[in-house]
């Protein structure tokens, strides 16, 4: 299996992540919510200052007679919070995600495990179509890595805060063609959904057929 030296792993992430943004298309992204907590009827200080600067005022007396109309900054803004709760739910981005992979089922030289992507972010968000994935060697070097996307129709997973989706990754163990023995591999880079930032996970594993791993599109749920 081809090595790729440790200089060219910025360069590799980038063209896999080209190419995922590629599929962004397939997914059309949440609206973001319109308009402004801010109230365009509440004075500004400056314009409270110039409706009341015209205005006599003994010395030591609280202004004009009145008193009693209520001050410019009464109604105070509607609180960010709000806003953002009812704001729609968006593509998770990578640094909201955690990534693992979770228990391998071996059988017959084939394996397959879940990828599984958790949202920690505190908001709700969403994941739609495949990963990115580059395997690392125990020396910091990148290895030549196939992702073969099944023909399986993505469709949007929405993660809640806690809440993880997963990818099913099936790789085979046994040497083919010209392969006598498979490199083994360290750690795996992966690239989510339609980003181009990275998360980076342990991964020992023998990846055979010249360093091929199927993957389907992310669905619901942390388990195969």
């Amino acid at each position: 299996m081809q090595r790729i030296n440790r200089t060219s792993r910025a360069a590799a992430a980038s063209a896999v992540a080209a190419g995922l943004l590629l599929s962004a298309a397939c997914g059309s992204a949440a609206s973001r919510a319109s308009g402004s907590s801010e109230r365009s009827d509440i004075p500004s200080a400056a314009a409270a200052a110039a409706m009341t600067s015209g205005l006599p005022a003994a010395p030591g007396s609280v202004g004009p007679a009145d008193a009693s109309a209520p001050a410019a900054h009464a109604a105070p803004p509607a609180a960010p919070a709000a806003a953002l709760a009812s704001a729609p739910a968006g593509r998770c981005r990578t640094g909201t995600l955690k990534a693992r992979v979770g228990t391998t089922d071996a059988g017959a030289g084939q394996r397959y495990a879940p990828l599984v992507l958790t949202n920690t972010g505190s908001r709700t968000c969403w994941v739609y179509g495949f990963v990115g994935l580059i395997m690392i060697d125990g020396n910091g070097d990148a290895l030549r890595t196939r992702t073969r996307r099944e023909s399986v129709q993505p469709r949007r997973v929405t993660l809640r805060p806690g809440a993880g989706a997963h990818a099913r990754l099936h790789w085979t163990v046994v040497p083919s063609g010209t392969e006598s023995s498979c490199p083994r591999s360290a750690r795996l880079m992966i690239i989510p959904p339609d980003e181009v930032a990275h998360l980076e996970i342990p991964f020992a594993a023998e990846v055979c057929g010249d360093g091929k791993i199927d993957v389907r599109p992310m669905e619901p749920g942390t388990k195969l």
